[in-house]
C-alpha cells in the first residue's frame, strides 16, 4: 500500500457501447468545492474492492445501481493523482437500474453530450479532475465540435 487514499469515480454515460452523453454532478460540499462539477464516487474503504466501492458510492450518492465497463486508463498504477495524498481510479458505468439523483454531496446533476468538447469542457470541473475529462474525451475519440485544446 502507497498511503495515498484511493478514490473511485464513475464516468456514467447514457450506455457503454458508443456512449454520446455523460453524467456529471455538482458539489454541494466541501465549501471550497461547492459549485464545482465532478465524476460521481467516493473513498474505497478498508478491505473494499475499487469496483465495488464505485457500485457502493454510486447507489449512495446518485441512487443508481450501475454496469461497470472499462477503466479509464491513467499514467500512473494507482490513478490520477487528486492531491498529495489521494488519487482517483476511473470507470466507464451505464445506469442498469434507477433515476439518478443528487442525494448525497451533490445539488445538480447534468447529462452533457460528449460530442460537444465546449460543454464539457467549460464546466468549472474541480480542478483535479480536468484532466480526466481530457482523457476521456481523447479516449473516445469524440470528434470535437471546432479546434482542439
Amino acid at each position: 500500500m502507497t498511503g495515498l487514499i484511493q478514490v473511485v469515480g464513475g464516468a456514467v454515460v447514457d450506455r457503454l457501447q458508443e456512449p454520446s452523453m455523460l453524467l456529471v454532478a455538482r458539489r454541494s460540499a466541501p465549501e471550497k468545492l461547492a459549485g464545482l462539477w465532478e465524476f460521481p464516487g467516493g473513498k474505497v474503504e478498508p478491505d473494499e474492492e475499487p469496483e465495488a466501492a464505485l457500485s457502493r458510492e454510486l447507489i449512495e450518492e446518485l441512487g443508481i445501481d450501475v454496469r461497470l465497463g472499462a477503466e479509464l486508463p491513467a499514467g500512473t498504477p494507482h490513478g490520477w493523482p487528486l492531491n498529495d495524498r489521494a488519487s482517483m481510479r476511473v470507470w466507464f458505468a451505464e445506469i442498469a437500474q434507477g433515476e439518478p439523483q443528487p442525494l448525497e454531496d451533490h445539488d445538480e446533476l447534468r447529462w452533457v453530450s460528449l460530442h460537444n468538447h465546449d460543454e464539457v469542457l467549460g464546466l468549472p470541473w474541480i480542478p483535479a479532475d480536468f484532466p480526466i475529462v481530457r482523457a476521456l474525451l481523447a479516449a473516445l475519440a469524440v470528434p470535437a465540435g471546432g479546434a482542439r485544446s
